[in-house]
């Protein structure tokens, strides 16, 4: 019989409740259902882990001694899986050395087209760069003064790991007698030199030692060529009391005597020590601290609390800050109530970068010892610096990192290449200035690049691929990117869509890919395009299961999963198997009602006029803003809009809300790219709601982050058993030693580095993922443990606390948000961004209004399904309704249509975009022919003139 479908029996991970499932191989199938509902978990935690555990135990045994163990899923069977591999959301690389060009692999194809094609010029005069002969090198060197010494030396060894025995002996045996290693001469005939294998070394041979006069000629030609015999083609010139000449065969300007070697890929790459920037290593930029956070206001004095850097800004006299504030105003004879502007600079210096070895007379405070003691002082900016390289706190990190910013590399300008390396063009241009151009614009210059006949040839199948690769990323909606972008700076969506253009690019067959959401931060305009890619790859013989909440995505799949009723344990059956024609008519499904109709969000029937008070950005020109003005209505909800990379982040979260946090929340980011913003006056905080984890580790978790927790764990502290037992509320934390388990430290399981495959998490041994230990775990609380009442869900926590107000008010915004199936206790790890993002939205309903708030969400219906943004809607409603202002930018029409103002940016993304296309009611923008959000808007607005 023929293996046509993947069979899953008795599938029971997570909240799945013993499902079985039958999906067609290669074939396009979609899996659909409430946030929550187990679609992820059929997927990612038992299709995708069990393959990816099938292929760990292909492995040797050696090799899974480094893996470790991966836990079988909770399934009883699955046949017909593939391979499988996994495109989500979470593998962005943060590696400030990722660009879209190494992630895609299309800079590697553009390292050896400059290597093998590109024309090297002089970095200083611009000339094009030939080939050197052996008379040209002798003239070049005969040109020195009369008298100078020189050695001539053969580099055999360049920038290469290892001991180098063979080349050593093999120096010995052809007679030569010195040997430079390191920079550090040797004796080839008495010394025994030793080189460490695991470091580069760089290795010359002592050819000659010749003083420039007359007659020499012959001889320096001789030894000249010799040398470059030995070292394909390189020769050193060592002066004596000068810098070093390199000449090559290859390549060298002859007026400037600057020669470059052969060009090789590894020239070009900022990874490499041969190509990257000797000054910034090849990042193009430099963390430096920002002295305006340290003294935001340098009107007020020392003693009023004028530095503000993180340890230096407490003020009490039995602090470390002010026992070297004191002594330092007494060495120097200032005040610490003279405002900071007119302090001496050399004394703002010492405060600020220390005392450069001048002893300071310290009166110590009584926590130190007390008494005397003389010293140095180091600095705060170099506190800063120590504290900040030494710490292995993140919390302290990230506290740190705020006083810091990135500014441009002075040697390469950002550039990361070396000077020589980025004189090589190709159609006239060198290698950064093509990464800097958009994906649309880098397809042109290669559909229009013209080379002489020899270069055409090696160049074809190279050009050939890099346009393959560019035009897989153009038909994913990424047009806009260029492939210098750094890796850290893409939404979840984008990543996503650049690996599956990379996986398309590879051309494997047979395959089984699982897909979350790709559809995320791709307006309507690109949908088709997404779609078409995955077809395309689905075509090449693969199998795709794409977990999605798109109506356009789910109309185009060939069969499709729909997996509820509800969210966690309300959920976890699969409600619907089959064509989405059939999905129209299943009465239980929920999506099948909001896809056929019967269900919808409905249009409001008026739209609000707000306070008539309003912010005004003036002259907005981060990254692609056309130093735009923009006005923007408060007391609204208000959505910015537009087609991927027209602008919308560069506005609102670069500009606008950096800005509103350093004035509002006294936060410390850098906003720039504007003149000003006025009308800030008219709020009183900003509160940006993003899809980020609410926290970084597994102990992370909505308790402890909505601050229920605090109040769960002095309910347990009052509890008989506490009070004879001694314990406090301290004893139930996680996070510190006493009531935890130690061999987890809290977390309840433990992280197993797999190198080249993402890391794998496995429950603890000692305490079975409960996280506390033995002695804690016997306190109960109406006869439940701690450990019951975190792995209880929110909605039986209501019930469970009801008479506890403090704890229930915090839990009923939970469950007021939708997240009544998720657990109390429940890691971050495991949330989604959707479900991040209703718990900090949670977390805000429970505070008191002001009426004055600003709130900020970067496309909140990410992981969203229909029903559950009907219920966001009808939550930003209630904020907007109490006086505040809701800002977001979205492509959800239901969204979009359910707001009272629309900024839509446009008309393109990348250069043609950062131009406002239209503002005003969705029915305003509906009518703008420019719009390509008003063409779609206008497929869902009734009754439009």
């Amino acid at each position: 019989m023929k293996n046509d479908k993947i069979v899953i029996k008795g599938a029971r991970e997570h909240n799945l409740k013993n499902v079985n499932v039958e999906i067609p191989r290669d074939s396009l199938t979609v899996m659909t259902g409430l946030s929550g509902s187990g679609k992820s978990s059929l997927a990612f935690d038992t299709i995708f882990a069990d393959g990816q555990r099938r292929y760990m135990e292909s492995l040797s045994s050696y090799a899974r001694q480094f893996l470790g163990q991966m836990s079988k899923p909770d399934v009883d069977s699955i046949d017909g899986l593939s391979p499988a591999i996994s495109i989500d959301q979470k593998t962005t690389s943060k590696n400030p050395r990722s660009t879209v060009g190494t992630v895609t692999e299309i800079y590697d194809y553009l390292r050896l087209l400059y290597a093998r094609t590109g024309i090297p010029h002089c970095p200083i005069c611009g000339r094009e760069i030939s080939m050197q002969t052996l008379d040209d090198i002798t003239d070049t060197i005969m040109a020195l003064d009369i008298g100078t010494k020189v050695q001539i030396l053969s580099p055999i060894v360049r920038g290469r790991k290892g001991e180098h025995i063979k080349e050593l002996d093999k120096a010995r045996r052809s007679g030569y007698v010195r040997v430079r290693c390191d920079g550090t001469m040797y004796d080839l005939s008495s010394e025994d030199i030793k080189l460490d294998k695991n470091k580069k070394h760089n290795i010359e041979i002592v050819v000659d030692r010749l003083v420039i006069k007359d007659g020499i000629q012959s001889r320096l030609a001789e030894s000249l060529e010799t040398a470059m015999n030995s070292a394909n083609g390189l020769v050193i010139v060592d002066i004596i009391g000068d810098e070093p000449m390199l000449f090559s065969q290859n390549y060298a300007c002859p007026e400037h005597n600057i020669s470059i070697e052969e060009l090789t890929p590894r020239m070009f790459s900022f990874n490499s020590p041969f190509g990257a920037c000797e000054t910034c290593t090849g990042l193009g930029v430099f963390e430096e601290i920002d002295i305006d956070t340290i003294i935001p206001d340098r009107n007020k004095s020392i003693a009023d609390g004028g530095i503000c850097a993180s340890g230096w800004n407490s003020l009490g006299e039995n602090s470390v800050a002010m026992m070297y504030y004191k002594a330092i105003a007494k060495k120097y004879n200032i005040s610490l109530d003279t405002p900071i502007k007119d302090l001496p600079k050399e004394v703002l210096d010492v405060f600020l970068y220390g005392t450069n070895g001048e002893r300071l007379h310290i009166d110590v405070i009584e926590s130190f010892g007390g008494g005397y003691r003389n010293s140095t002082f180091e600095g705060i900016v170099n506190n800063i610096k120590r504290r900040y390289s030494s710490t292995e706190s993140d919390y302290s990190k990230e506290e740190l990192r705020k006083h810091m910013k990135e500014v441009l590399c002075p040697t390469c300008k950002g550039k990361r290449l070396k000077k020589e390396v980025l004189s090589v063009t190709v159609g006239g241009i060198n290698i950064d200035e093509l990464c800097h151009k958009s994906i649309t614009e880098t397809l042109e210059f290669f559909e229009t690049l013209k080379m002489n006949e020899k270069n055409t040839i090696i160049a074809e199948r190279l050009v050939k691929e890099i346009k393959e690769r560019l035009t897989f990323l153009k038909n994913v909606g990424l047009e806009y990117l260029s492939l210098a972008r750094s890796s850290g700076t893409l939404s979840g969506g984008e990543s996503q869509r650049i690996r599956l253009a990379t996986q398309i690019g590879s051309y494997l067959t047979g395959v089984l890919y699982i897909l979350d959401e790709p559809s995320i931060g791709l307006h309507q305009r690109d949908n088709d395009k997404l779609i078409a890619t995955l077809k395309k790859l689905r075509d090449l013989g693969n199998t795709l299961i794409v977990v999605e909440h798109d109506e356009d995505t789910i109309m185009s799949a060939d069969y499709v999963v729909d997996v509820g009723k509800g969210a966690g344990v309300y959920g976890g059956e699969i409600i619907f198997t089959g064509t989405p024609k059939e999905l129209l008519n299943c009465e239980d499904s929920i999506t099948g009602q909001y896809l056929s109709g019967k269900k919808s969000i409905s249009v409001p029937t008026t739209r609000r006029i707000g306070n008539g008070k309003y912010l005004e950005i003036i002259d907005a020109h981060a990254n692609n803003l056309k130093h735009i003005d923009v006005k923007i209505p408060l007391g609204k909800m208000i959505c910015v809009t537009g087609v991927s990379g027209s602008g919308k982040s560069s506005l609102v979260n670069q500009i606008l809300a950096k800005h509103l946090s350093n004035v509002l929340n006294r936060a410390k980011e850098t906003a720039s790219d504007f003149k000003e913003i006025k009308g800030v006056e008219n709020l009183d905080k900003i509160i940006v709601i993003d899809q980020s984890p609410i926290g970084r580790t597994p102990r992370s978790n909505p308790a402890t982050y909505t601050g229920v927790f605090s109040d769960i764990r002095e309910i347990f502290s009052q509890t008989t058993d506490s009070k004879a037992k001694g314990y406090t509320a301290g004893r139930f934390s996680f996070n510190t030693k006493g009531g935890r388990c130690e061999a987890c430290q809290g977390d309840g399981i433990i992280k197993i580095e797999m190198h080249f495959l993402p890391d794998v998490y496995v429950p603890c041994e000692v305490c079975h993922g409960k996280r506390y230990n033995r002695e804690t775990l016997e306190v109960h609380y109406k006869g439940k443990s701690i450990y019951d009442v975190l792995d209880m869900s929110v909605d039986d926590g209501v019930e469970f606390f009801s008479n506890v107000p403090k704890i229930s008010r915090k839990l009923r915004t939970l469950q007021s948000v939708g997240l009544g199936y998720i657990k109390i206790g429940q890691s971050s790890t495991t949330l989604s961004g959707g479900e991040a993002q209703r718990v900090k939205l949670a977390t805000e309903l429970s505070k008191r209004s002001t009426g004055k708030t600003i709130y900020v969400l970067d496309e909140p219906t990410t992981g969203l399904h229909s029903a559950d943004v009907h219920r966001l809607i009808d939550i930003l409603n209630t904020l907007v309704d109490g006086g505040n202002t809701v800002l977001v930018i979205e492509h959800s029409l239901d969204v979009i249509k359910s707001c009272d103002y629309i900024i839509d940016l446009g008309a393109e993304g990348g250069n043609l975009g950062g131009n406002i296309v239209v503002t005003g009611t969705p029915e305003d923008v509906a009518k703008c022919e420019k719009s390509y959000t008003g063409k779609y808007l206008r497929r869902v607005l009734p009754n439009l003139d």
